[in-house]
């Protein structure tokens, strides 16, 4: 599409007072989640730190049961760590905020809801002007190339689309965080990497920060600036990856055929003893 995204970039136009909008800073956080009777604690995360600026795209990458959902979760305000500090556009995570949005594997759209109805939903919830949010959907719509859709159902749609509504719907409260958790993991691999295209498509008309959980190592490298690698249980960084591959250029399914690419996947998996 010629023209810019017409919305704010960064979250700025929901950004109360606070630090920069679109920064992420964890300091020292770990989790343990408190036993049932009859059973152990589990540390699922152990000191864990990332700051990540404002417009950048960082995925979490490691083998299952290192915590990558367990973070994601503990940024968004849906858990508390059991130690340490996350902090959001300079204010520190307590409790579930607007300036943050989270996008799961299955995009949990209503059946019986129009598109349109359904990334209006976070707008009806909040009590918001639907008039002035429709006019920010019809955009989000059109970036997706799902303009002609508003009025379909989700049956209607294949996978791909269904998560593309997701994502609109993520995006009409203006967040300056988004968080993915395996957004794309269900899908198949044709699909998934069409996706992945568009999602930097997106991101790169929005700015908006991005952490991406997956674990596919290419895709978490073809997206990324800046790839987090967890080690098992209890989750902890290992490394934190810089990807050399610039944002110049859109980057495309030939921007794996960059030896940069290539090398940058054999450290991560390196890292990961693959």
């Amino acid at each position: 599409m010629a023209r810019r995204f017409a919305l704010a970039r960064n979250g700025r136009g929901a950004q109360g007072p606070g630090g920069e909008p679109g920064r992420i800073e964890i300091t020292g956080v770990s989790k343990t989640f408190t036993p049932r009777r009859g059973t152990e604690a589990v540390e699922a995360l152990r000191d864990v730190g990332v700051d990540v600026s404002p417009g950048e795209f960082v995925s979490l990458v490691g083998p299952s049961g290192c915590g990558k959902s367990t973070l994601l979760k503990m940024v968004a305000g849906l858990l508390a760590p059991s130690a340490g500090r996350i902090a959001v556009d300079g204010l520190p995570v307590t409790s579930p905020r607007r300036s943050v949005g989270m996008m799961f594997q299955t995009p949990e759209l209503f059946p019986w809801r129009t598109v349109m109805k359904n990334v209006l939903l976070p707008i009806e919830i909040a009590g918001h002007d639907k008039g002035f949010h429709r006019k920010r959907a019809v955009e989000l719509l059109e970036l997706v190339g799902l303009q002609e859709s508003q009025s379909a159902l989700p049956r209607e749609l294949s996978g791909g689309m269904q998560q593309r509504v997701a994502l609109c719907r993520v995006l009409v409260t203006d967040p300056s965080v988004v968080l993915m958790d395996e957004p794309f993991g269900a899908l198949d691999e044709f699909s998934r990497e069409r996706l992945n295209v568009e999602l930097l498509r997106i991101w790169d008309a929005t700015r908006k920060t991005i952490i991406f959980v997956t674990h596919n190592i290419n895709e978490a490298v073809f997206l990324s600036d800046r790839v987090v690698v967890m080690g098992a249980r209890p989750g902890r960084v290992l490394s934190v990856i810089d990807v050399p591959l610039g944002r110049d250029e859109p980057r495309t399914q030939q921007t794996m055929r960059d030896p940069s690419f290539t090398e940058t996947v054999f450290e991560v998996r390196g890292l990961l003893g693959l």
